[in-house]
């Protein structure tokens, strides 16, 4: 685990309304350009809208801007997937730039948090199109918006919020989960805290937080960093809400910044990871006595310090009865005593998940364990369908890190996505228990001459961080993609390759996920998206 179309706008802006078909559900219609709110989630005191823009027109609309008032008591919080900006109650929502054009038949969608119960907007337009039909009686705007009102898209960073948050959760709706990993070091030379979460507008949109890691030694669930985990004093300006730590206070680090942020997105439910790429090790320890392991595990996660903080708790065992940094040799039934005793001591109302092997070659590491005898004790499992290819083969061939499908001419059948979602369906795992997993990373070459994949190269390619690793942020600037291969993105920069996803990758990834009828997805890791989370923002929209 480590990553001019004005004329077409205006011509789908004269037909008829469309009128809403589910419950709470207020589509308005400008012409063959739909803009649909749906109440997603509402908690009384707070509530959830996704917003769907569709292109029902035969030509690409290059760009929206949705124009509404809100009624009394209602305004908006939060927004992610578009730029909202606000007068009084009156707010438009432009198409961000990275979206791109809505092809004929396409749908968009984003979304926001508001106060008060849902209610349904007022006075809507699309493109300068009255919600109701007709015809505009002036096109649209095309200055920017009003730039006295603040941007909906980030909470003050200096002050804690106005109005206190909601105190209740709201009900699962059972929809599709958008996990993340948030990694413990990164408070560090990362400089990435929890706080980053809520400004980016990923809390909005993340349904589960993955804390990496927890250590697992003597057999035991220990602490991996304290300082990080519970001691690390925050200032005003860097806690979540605004209000600076206190030298007294019986918890403070990104633990108590956790709690804060689940105080400000309710729907947020948080899960403590042990283990990860370098503390898997002490689980062959753990599977000879599953049972005090559970037993350390839950004491741990339930310390009457941060047991508000957490949900539950997450295994990543890289790898049962496999090869990763050491060799566990403990059998393909371990990893099923060991979630079943951890089942067993945290109830059935605890989250249990499990980050594993994505490995679907015939013979390879999916078969050496048996996870679909687990799967029963788990909410959910994650194969991390990423890291198939890297410079940790110095020479190459060049290969996309995380394909979804195999192509002609990948280095290792089995290594992608699909091959590994298909053998776990075919071992019994349901699939909506299955979670696509995606790299917020790229891994990269150097000594590269050929553009296209399976290339030969000299070593890893420089990276800010580690060798042959870079942060989507970076790349996305630094090496821009020009190319795909097996649903994943590449480019060619001077001497360097690199592979990753792109939003644009991320939608197809999505699509497969929805037509595999899987849960959902997760990524590795928080810190490489973008400030105002375009990634994470793409697996929410096209989880839908």
């Amino acid at each position: 685990m480590k990553r001019s179309l004005r004329r077409a706008l205006w011509a789908g802006a004269v037909v008829a309304v469309t009128v809403a078909a589910v419950p709470m559900t207020t589509a308005f219609g400008a012409g063959t350009v739909t803009t649909t709110f749906t109440k997603a989630q509402d908690w009384g005191t707070g509530h959830e809208t996704k917003v769907t823009v569709t292109n029902g027109s035969s030509a690409t609309v290059a760009t929206w801007r949705i124009e509404f008032d809100l009624p009394s008591g209602t305004t908006i919080s939060s927004a992610w997937d578009a730029d909202v900006t606000s007068s009084g109650n009156h707010y438009v929502a432009v198409k961000k730039s990275w979206a791109g054009g809505l092809a004929p038949g396409a749908s968009f969608s984003w979304g926001y948090n508001g106060s008060g119960a849902y209610k349904a907007p007022l006075n809507c337009t699309v493109n300068g199109a009255p919600c109701g039909g007709g015809n505009p009686t002036t096109p649209p705007t095309t200055t920017a918006p009003p730039t006295t009102a603040p941007p909906t898209t980030a909470p003050p960073t200096t002050a804690p919020p106005t109005t206190a948050p909601p105190t209740t959760t709201p009900p699962n709706t059972g929809g599709k989960k958008v996990v993340g990993y948030f990694a413990e070091w990164g408070v560090y030379g990362r400089n990435y805290h929890v706080k980053n979460i809520q400004t980016s507008g990923s809390a909005a949109k993340l349904t589960h937080i993955l804390y990496a890691f927890g250590n697992t030694t003597g057999g035991r669930c220990t602490i991996g960093d304290s300082y990080a985990d519970y001691d690390k004093a925050y200032t005003a300006a860097e806690s979540v809400d605004g209000v600076a730590d206190t030298w007294d206070q019986p918890l403070r680090g990104s633990f108590n910044q956790l709690r804060k942020l689940k105080q400000l997105n309710p729907h947020l439910k948080v899960i403590w990871s042990f283990g990860g790429w370098t503390w898997s090790g002490g689980f062959t320890q753990a599977a000879q006595n599953p049972a005090a392991f559970a037993e350390s595990c839950y004491n741990l996660v339930e310390d009457p310090r941060w047991a508000d903080v957490f949900d539950g708790i997450d295994v990543d065992w890289e790898y049962p009865n496999a090869c990763g940094l050491s060799c566990d040799t403990s059998g393909p039934n371990a990893f099923k005593n060991v979630i079943g005793a951890l089942r067993s001591r945290f109830g059935s109302s605890a989250l249990v998940t499990a980050a594993i092997t994505a490995d679907g070659s015939n013979g390879g590491k999916i078969d050496a364990t048996d996870y679909a005898g687990a799967i029963g004790n788990l909410n959910w499992l994650m194969p991390m369908t990423y890291d198939y290819f890297g410079a940790f083969n110095a020479q190459g061939p060049t290969a996309p890190h995380s394909p979804l499908t195999s192509y002609t001419g990948i280095p290792q059948q089995g290594f992608n996505s699909d091959a590994a979602i298909q053998k776990l369906k075919s071992k019994g795992v349901p699939a909506n228990k299955l979670l696509l997993g995606i790299g917020f990373y790229g891994r990269g070459w150097t000594g590269v001459t050929q553009a296209a994949p399976g290339g030969s190269a000299t070593g890893a390619a420089p990276g800010t961080y580690e060798a042959g690793i870079e942060d989507y942020k970076v790349l996305k600037n630094s090496c821009p993609a020009t190319g795909t291969v097996a649903g994943t993105a590449y480019a060619k920069c001077g001497s360097n390759w690199w592979s990753y996803d792109t939003p644009s990758t991320i939608n197809g990834k999505m699509t497969y996920a929805n037509n595999q009828g899987l849960g959902g997805a997760f990524f590795w890791e928080l810190s490489g998206d973008t400030s105002n989370g375009e990634l994470i923002g793409a697996i929410k929209g096209g989880l839908g």
